[in-house]
């Protein structure tokens, strides 16, 4: 993981979106400052070809960029660069990036609530809040299986190994 700080990213002016950026760019997921236009998945962001396309003035919440880059996280290696705007509909690779968020917000000192606020996940936010808090850990399986966690033990859940697939 390289070095990158939140002092270190110009594009950004929001501190918490600099610090998210600066972690994700820190883990190899290349982010852009760019105009995001037409409809997205989630407003302001956007992967094109495995890069995240980020559009401050039309994000509404920073901890999508988190998000998002799960999803770019725990993709097949082969196929990450592949992606372009949808990250398709694989269950088991939805609930991983929601596993992976959490960890990078917990990794990160971020309240869990930026990424998952009120807006999004189908209304569940406060119960993922509650369950990863809680210590239950659905999702975790699958970040075991791609190498990125271990459940017991050092590195144990929500720290993680390593962060990308």
């Amino acid at each position: 993981m390289m070095t990158i700080t939140a002092d270190d990213i110009t594009d950004f002016s929001d501190p918490t979106t600099r610090k998210i950026v600066a972690f994700i760019r820190s883990i190899g997921i290349e982010v852009l400052a760019r105009p995001v236009e037409g409809k997205t998945f989630v407003p302001g962001i956007s992967i094109v070809g495995g890069t995240l396309h980020a559009d401050e003035s039309r994000m509404k919440w920073p901890g999508d960029l988190l998000h998002e880059a799960g999803h770019l996280a725990v993709a097949e290696p082969e196929k990450r660069n592949d992606i372009l705007v949808d990250i398709g509909n694989n269950p088991g690779e939805e609930i991983a990036a929601i596993a992976w968020s959490y960890a990078a917000s917990v990794y990160l000192e971020i309240d869990p609530a930026v990424v998952f606020h009120p807006e999004g996940y189908k209304g569940d936010s406060e119960w993922l809040i509650e369950t990863f808090s809680k210590g239950e850990t659905f999702g975790v399986p699958l970040l075991q299986y791609y190498g990125l966690c271990r459940e017991k033990g050092e590195s144990e859940y929500p720290a993680m190994q390593k962060w990308m697939r």
